[in-house]
C-alpha cells in the first residue's frame, strides 16, 4: 500500500503491451497474492462472498476495505454487505483486474466516489536489480524480534500519517497474521535508527512487495532502491517466479529503473454511509 494518485486519466497508457509482458507473470496469481495481503489485515472479521472484505477495526482506511467483487449483476448485495460489515471504520473498495469487467461504473452508479488509482507494475524474477547506490554504513535487516517490528511499524506509520495511537494495535495484528510463515519484513537501518520498511509475502508463486517507505530525511539516498532488491531476492530465495507491487507517484520510476512495468491498476473507490 502506497501513496495514492489522484490523478485518474490517461492511465490505460501505462499498461503493458502483450510484448512488454513479463512471460514468468501469471496475472491471477498476482491478484491472489495482493488478496492475501489484505485479507490479512482482517484481524476483527474477515469472509469472502458477494464481497470480500477485511476489517481490522483500526480508525484508518488501508485496513479495512474491499477487495473485489465476485459476481456485477449482485452488486446491490456486495454493497448492503460491505456496508454492514464495514459500519463505524474508514474503508476504501480496490477494483483491480480481479475484478468484474464494468466493476467501477456500477460502483459510481450507487453513489461511489473514485478518489485515486495505482499502476499494478510486476517484474520476472530471472535476474537482479541493478539498484542505486545506496548510503555509506546502511543495512537492510530481516525482523526477527519484537523490538524490530516495533520498529517497522514505527516508520512505515510515519511515513503514511498514521496517528501514533494506533502503532500498539498494529504491532499485535502483524505480529497475529494468519500468513505470517509466507511474509518477511525488512528494515532498513543507518546509524542504529529505522529509516525505511518494506513487506515481502511470497505466496502463489509471487513475492508481493507493500509498504515501501522511507523516512522523508533519508529520501532520494538509494534507501528505497536498496529495500526493493532485498525484497527481489527474498522472492528469489524464496522460490518465487516474479515480484509485483501497487506504485506511488514518487515510487514509479524509481521500480521503472529496478526492471517493474504496469501491466494493470487497483482503483480505489469510497461510498457515503
Amino acid at each position: 500500500m502506497s501513496d495514492i494518485n489522484t490523478s485518474t486519466a490517461a492511465r490505460a497508457s501505462d499498461a503493458a503491451s502483450p510484448t512488454d509482458f513479463p512471460p514468468d507473470v501469471d496475472l491471477g496469481h498476482v491478484t491472489s497474492n495482493f488478496r492475501q495481503y489484505l485479507m490479512g489485515w482482517g484481524e476483527a472479521e474477515r469472509g469472502e462472498g458477494d464481497a470480500d472484505y477485511y476489517r481490522s477495526g483500526l480508525a484508518q482506511p488501508q485496513f479495512n476495505g474491499v477487495v473485489r467483487m465476485r459476481d456485477l449483476n449482485r452488486v446491490g448485495y456486495a454493497l448492503d454487505e460491505a456496508r454492514k460489515r464495514l459500519t463505524g471504520v474508514p474503508w476504501w473498495w480496490w477494483v483491480g483486474p480481479d475484478s468484474p469487467q464494468g466493476t467501477s461504473t456500477a460502483l459510481v452508479d450507487h453513489g461511489a466516489v473514485e478518489f485515486g488509482a495505482l499502476p499494478l507494475m510486476v517484474r520476472s524474477l530471472d535476474r537482479a536489480a541493478k539498484q542505486d547506490e545506496p548510503p555509506i554504513g546502511l543495512r537492510i535487516e530481516r525482523v526477527a524480534d519484537p523490538g524490530r517490528l516495533a520498529d517497522l511499524v514505527r516508520t512505515y506509520s510515519a511515513s503514511i500519517g498514521i496517528s501514533s495511537d494506533l502503532q500498539d494495535d498494529l504491532v499485535r495484528i502483524e505480529a497475529q497474521r494468519p500468513d505470517n510463515a509466507d511474509m518477511v519484513r525488512l528494515v532498513a537501518v543507518l546509524d542504529g535508527q529505522a529509516i525505511g520498511t518494506t513487506v515481502v509475502i511470497t505466496a502463489h508463486g509471487v513475492a508481493g512487495i507493500f509498504l515501501v517507505h522511507v523516512t522523508d530525511t533519508h529520501r532520494r539516498l538509494g534507501v528505497g532502491s536498496a529495500l526493493t532488491a532485498a525484497a527481489l531476492r527474498v522472492g528469489r530465495e524464496r522460490g518465487m517466479k516474479c515480484a509485483a507491487l501497487t506504485a506511488s507517484p514518487a515510487g514509479e520510476l524509481l521500480y521503472r529503473r529496478l526492471g517493474f512495468v504496469a501491466v494493470s491498476e487497483y482503483r480505489l473507490f469510497t461510498l457515503p454511509a
